[in-house]
């Protein structure tokens, strides 16, 4: 579960006390006025320890404060951060990472191999006194954590990890912190402020970043009851950012106050199907919910046709790891979805449950067009809508659920997405288990052949295919409004509000 798990979809994120229209429509006109910038969110914040955080809402916020040694860019490229250079050895086990020089934690203390070490054995399980247990899923396997005579961190892996880069994209914490999720001390562009239940979380302006200084003083991630309420604060310009907006709500804002910017993801939305609990342990079962499904009709009633239908557990935006020879295996069939039923013993169809969190209006929507569906081949969906906290302990982490409907979100690599299926994996929340499966998955990191590596995926989003492991509904685009008076967002193809770079329309440089 120390994952990015539903890297979510529509899942929107945080809070933020509301400044008021008049703060909102403030202009920095000059030095001493301050920019402040609230973005619209619908999740309450459940984590600030960048080591346990799950929820990818969560995440958003923390990409401002927290950074790792290496960073997603917004075109889903993996960049140097906290370090400036890796050499990895030929054989994969070994993992040498230079830091970079004059960076700072937001306590004013300068970061240093000590600090790194620190924060890659908490991550990773191997701090004295611990069980040994990852809290980081993606940093299992690491045997030994050191620093070098000249300064630079070495990371020893127990077997060969060629996938292994992405995951040390995890915070960097001082040492002398033993909770960071209380005492929230990173070294991104902005630091923890504030945080009120309900009402928002508050990040401020680092002074001492040692990049680019970002341009707001402060940002409130508001916390909306729900997406409607949300956006009636847009309009009123009391919010001025609003990520994961429907097409239909994007389209009734007034184009002279607002730009719309929208972008594919590797979120996958799924319909997701317990393979532990009856009748979804047959796989019969799962490919007749699969074929009585019409994804596109459901991706024009959730998101007015802006999303990418999917068949597998991977999106096409990831590129050449994707196998394009999945697609259509599921278009819609109600006959032959009627015949696989009979086959399994459910000639008369069945009652089932779908637990969608509330706050996600997409997935409920989802929800209740797949029950429509559904009820074309005699299957009986009843929609039980549970609080965020609740969906996330007792259907994600509990996997105490028949169905549901969420967004998986992950680092925006196909290791990390397809990992989550290994039978082993705390991500795997459907209880899916393929022995074939698993052998791949676990052989790709020992591979250094590209293409082979590419062929192993492809094989890995057929496997799923042919298990209807769960109905894998849509890629949505992420729609986001933002208000003229501001300039620079930019929509990642993963979980992430970057509010570094945001600033007033009318600023120069």
């Amino acid at each position: 579960m120390k994952r990015s798990l539903l890297k979510m979809i529509a899942t929107v994120t945080m809070l933020a006390v509301c400044l008021g229209a008049a703060s909102c429509s403030k202009k920095k006109d000059a030095a001493t006025e301050k920019l402040d910038i609230t973005v619209g969110i619908t999740q309450e914040p459940t984590v600030f320890d960048p080591h346990t955080v799950v929820a990818a809402g969560d995440k958003e916020i923390l990409f401002n404060i927290f950074e790792g040694l290496y960073k997603f860019g917004p075109d889903g490229s993996l960049n140097p951060c906290l370090a400036t250079d890796v050499e990895i050895s030929d054989d994969a086990k070994t993992y040498t990472f230079t830091l970079r020089e004059g960076v700072k934690f937001h306590n004013g203390n300068a970061m240093d191999a000590d600090d790194v070490v620190y924060s890659l054995k908490r991550a990773s399980g191997l701090l004295e006194g611990s069980d040994g247990t990852a809290l980081v899923r993606g940093l299992e396997g690491i045997s030994e954590i050191t620093k070098t005579d000249d300064g630079k961190v070495k990371v020893v892996l127990s077997s060969p990890d060629s996938e292994k880069l992405s995951y040390f994209t995890v915070g960097i914490v001082p040492d002398e912190v033993e909770d960071p999720g209380t005492d929230i001390i990173g070294t991104g562009p902005f630091k923890f402020s504030s945080y009120e239940i309900g009402q928002s979380v508050v990040i401020e302006k680092n002074a001492d970043y040692w990049g680019t200084q970002a341009y707001a003083d402060t940002v409130t991630f508001k916390i909306c009851s729900d997406m409607d309420s949300g956006f009636i604060e847009l309009e009123n310009g009391t919010i001025d950012i609003f990520p994961y907006l429907t097409t239909e709500k994007a389209g009734r804002l007034d184009p002279e106050k607002f730009d719309v910017l929208s972008k594919g993801s590797d979120m996958v939305q799924i319909f997701a199907l317990n393979n532990d609990v009856e009748p979804f342990n047959d796989a019969n079962v799962r490919r007749a919910v699969n074929l009585a499904l019409n994804r596109d009709d459901i991706i024009a009633l959730t998101m007015d046709g802006a999303g990418l239908p999917l068949t597998t557990g991977m999106s096409p935006v990831i590129g050449e790891a994707y196998d394009k020879s999945v697609d259509g295996a599921f278009d819609q069939d109600i006959e032959q979805a009627k015949k696989l039923l009979e086959e399994a013993g459910y000639k008369d169809g069945f009652d089932m449950t779908i637990t969608v969190p509330s706050n996600y209006l997409i997935h409920v929507d989802t929800a209740v067009a797949i029950a429509d569906q559904l009820s074309k081949i005699g299957i009986n969906a009843q929609i039980e809508q549970v609080d965020w906290a609740t969906w996330l302990e007792d259907t994600y982490q509990g996997r105490n659920f028949q169905s549901t409907v969420i967004a998986l979100t992950s680092d925006f690599a196909p290791y990390d997405i397809l990992s989550r299926y290994d039978s082993e994996n705390d991500g795997n929340f459907i209880n899916y288990r393929n022995d074939e499966y698993d052998r791949i998955i676990r052989e790709i990191p020992l591979s250094s052949d590209e293409d082979a590596k590419i062929e192993m995926y492809h094989e890995l989003c057929r496997i799923l295919v042919e298990d209807a492991a769960s109905c894998y509904i849509q890629d949505p685009y992420n729609t986001v409004a933002v208000n003229k008076r501001l300039t620079g967002y930019e929509v990642y193809p993963m979980y992430v509000q970057d509010m570094a770079r945001v600033k007033l329309a009318d600023t120069e440089n």
